[in-house]
This record gives structure tokens, sequence and C-alpha cells, in this order.
């Protein structure tokens, strides 16, 4: 496995001045993934932006971890239904053409 799309914890913690335990409690939440090679904690450079959200929910609104992990599983159970209500009513077009 290549580090080439992998940022260390510790930069990421620096770089948004949060503390490493944050980032485990995301962890063990599973709102983030942390992967570890080599004794060391990275996090995929994709899910960045999701972890920008979640510092904004937890700081600006000041939702504990548990609310983050309720309102990431709404806004997933919302992108489902609209998936769901897209493909419905492209194969509604089907069979009114």
């Amino acid at each position: 496995m290549t580090l080439d799309n992998f940022i260390p914890i510790n930069t990421i913690c620096n770089k948004y001045n949060i503390e490493i335990s944050f980032i485990s409690n995301l962890n063990e939440y599973d709102l983030i993934e942390i992967v570890t090679i080599e004794h060391v904690e990275y996090m995929h450079q994709d899910k960045i932006s999701d972890l920008e959200k979640i510092i904004r929910i937890h700081s600006e609104l000041g939702v504990n971890i548990e609310g983050i992990d309720v309102v990431f599983n709404m806004l997933s159970k919302i992108n489902e239904l609209e998936n769901e209500l897209n493909s419905l009513k492209n194969r509604l077009g089907l069979y009114e053409n």
C-alpha cells in the first residue's frame, strides 16, 4: 500500500487544531477510518471533506460525537432515498413514453 493518498493523523490534528483523542473517538463511531501503517496512523485524503464537516458541526454548533453520528446517519439515509427516488422516476419515465 502506498502512502500517496494518506495523511498522517498528527498532521491533520495540527492543521485543524484538534486533539488526537477527538479523531480516535470519531474512528470508534465509524465516522472516519484510520489506517495504521508501520505504527503510524493515517487518514485517506478523500475523507478530509467529511472530517471538515464533522469539525464544523462539532465546533460551530456544539454537537457531541453521538449527535454527529446521528446527523451523518440521517444524511446518508436521505442520500439513499434521493437515489431511490431518482431511480423510480427514471423507471416511471420509461412507461410514460
